[in-house]
């Protein structure tokens, strides 16, 4: 089992568990994080940590298509290792459904 970041990450990027996490398996994208599964050591510090709920272990139901989306963007992302300030706007996002469509591609850019 592996830890992974779900698309309620995408504009909050809020960094607690970057804080936290004894490995550095965390890697950064415009405005999501991911995590690295071969890095993850299933240690579940980050998930408390983070404050919209956007980690959760790579067995829950639905969690495939973020694990297949950690492992590829953790390949291609810089890694972050030290917490950073979370966007300005992050507040207004917190809520929205739908993030991975609506924002996703913005990652890309």
């Amino acid at each position: 089992m592996t830890y992974i970041v779900n698309d309620k990450c995408i504009k909050c990027k809020l960094m607690d568990c970057v804080e936290v996490c004894p490995v550095d398996c965390f890697y950064e994208g415009k405005n999501m994080l991911v995590i690295k599964p071969d890095e993850c050591i299933d240690c579940g510090v980050c998930e408390p940590e983070c404050p919209v709920d956007a980690i959760t272990a790579d067995t829950e139901p639905g969690s495939e298509k973020w694990l297949e989306i950690n492992k590829q963007y953790s390949e291609i992302w810089p890694n972050i290792s030290e917490k950073k300030d979370p966007p300005s706007d992050h507040e207004k996002f917190k809520d929205v459904k739908d993030k991975y469509e609506k924002y996703f591609k913005e990652n890309l850019e």
